[in-house]
């Protein structure tokens, strides 16, 4: 028999994962509705940990695959019930200020334990003493003997009959739940009242992202606590002002961008600066703001955040106002001027962009790296330059070498 673990049972535990962080995030943007008096942890508790007030939720998640039922012998019901009873066992929860969740995509059946913890519903209204009695039943007709079976079955009968109907008194079992990809709807509708039809997926990936990789941080021992009410209410509001019409979104992985000058040397926008004589530190800057803006206006253009002929009109612009002072520089350096004079006053020229320029694309988009590093852009396609003489140069620098 071959050891090799099943690639399916791998991705379900994957995407339990990833149904986890989802559903976190969901129960943040919920609790968001009713203030900001609230934490959401996962992994504390249980799967999600959420309190709010003096009430505390945890709740346990079972991701399913599409008709999975879970019986009265189910190892979905016994295991969230172990962590349940053990928590009691070790006071480690007061059940009168706890309601406990457990929550499946998959089907409790009629007439089940599961059936009668679940919210009133057509079946029948809810009773957790037939539950106790059927779980029971359940517990002494098991031969189960795997190590997970005993030990579930050990913290159950741990407890007394009191505790265990105080218990099942607090838990409500909530079946055929939206699957990951329906959470992920549900996320997309809310994100569409916030920042409209259009901009959701772009949102939504935003601040999911910033969730995945808090909980993380989390997780890893190396950040905060629980996402707080205050915290999430302040992400969430800096990502929807990004998304307003008189503003584009700045990612944090674009800003953390820095480049190596030596990857871009042959780039014409480089080699204007050398003919400049800009000096090295201030290339390697020119390379960062290059890297940073051609990613951040290519996810722009990929997400259809921007206008149509948006990015056009804001390059003319930029042209046109290198173009006034390019021309004034032309001027006073006259026809002719030694080569020490031209690149005194082409290293003018490039500071003005370094230090003044900074024409926003939307008047709430005021990262200094989109105006720098567009006319890195520019001065790669050799629509603005440095140096007077930025054109002849070039050429001479660029033209093939030929009859060698």
């Amino acid at each position: 028999m071959s050891n090799k673990s099943d690639p399916f049972e791998a991705s379900a535990a994957a995407l339990g994962y990833l149904y986890q962080l989802r559903m976190a995030l969901l129960v943040c943007v919920e609790h968001l509705q009713t203030g900001l008096d609230w934490t959401v942890a996962i992994e504390t508790g249980d799967d999600i940990e959420a309190v709010s007030g003096g009430s505390t939720d945890w709740w346990q998640l079972k991701h399913r695959a599409p008709g999975t039922r879970m019986t009265d012998a189910s190892s979905d019901l016994w295991k969230t019930l172990r962590i349940w009873a053990t928590a009691v066992d070790n006071q480690q929860v007061e059940l009168a200020r706890t309601n406990l969740f457990l929550l499946t995509t998959g089907i409790v059946p009629e007439g089940t334990v599961g059936s009668y913890l679940t919210p009133s519903r057509p079946g029948g209204a809810r009773d957790e003493v037939e539950a106790l009695k059927l779980l029971n039943e359940s517990r002494s007709k098991s031969a189960a003997k795997s190590t997970t079976a005993v030990a579930n079955f050990a913290a159950w009968d741990a407890l007394d009959s009191d505790q265990k109907l105080n218990l099942l008194k607090r838990i409500q079992v909530l079946d055929e739940a939206d699957d990951i990809i329906k959470a992920g709807d549900q996320l997309h509708g809310r994100a569409a009242l916030v920042v409209g039809h259009a901009h959701a997926q772009a949102f939504m990936q935003r601040l999911e992202g910033w969730f995945f990789q808090r909980c993380i941080a989390h997780l890893a021992g190396i950040g905060d606590g629980p996402v707080t009410g205050v915290e999430f209410d302040d992400v969430f509001d800096q990502r929807r002002n990004q998304f307003r019409p008189d503003n584009l979104p700045i990612d944090a992985d674009i800003i953390e961008i820095t480049g190596e000058v030596t990857e871009h040397t042959e780039k014409t926008f480089v080699r204007q600066l050398m003919l400049a004589g800009i000096g090295n530190a201030r290339i390697r800057m020119a390379v960062r703001d290059y890297l940073r803006a051609y990613e951040q206006r290519s996810r722009w253009s990929n997400e259809n955040l921007l206008r149509p002929g948006e990015l056009g009109g804001y390059e003319r612009r930029l042209v046109e106002e290198w173009e006034r002072r390019f021309n004034v520089m032309v001027d006073d350096l006259g026809e002719v001027a030694a080569e020490s004079e031209m690149r005194a006053q082409a290293k003018r020229l490039y500071a003005w962009v370094e230090q003044d320029a900074r024409y926003r694309i939307r008047a709430g988009c005021d990262e200094a790296f989109v105006t720098t590093g567009s006319y890195q852009m520019l001065a790669d396609e050799q629509r603005v330059g440095w140096h007077p003489e930025f054109e002849a140069r070039l050429m001479a620098l660029l033209e093939p070498v030929v009859g060698r």
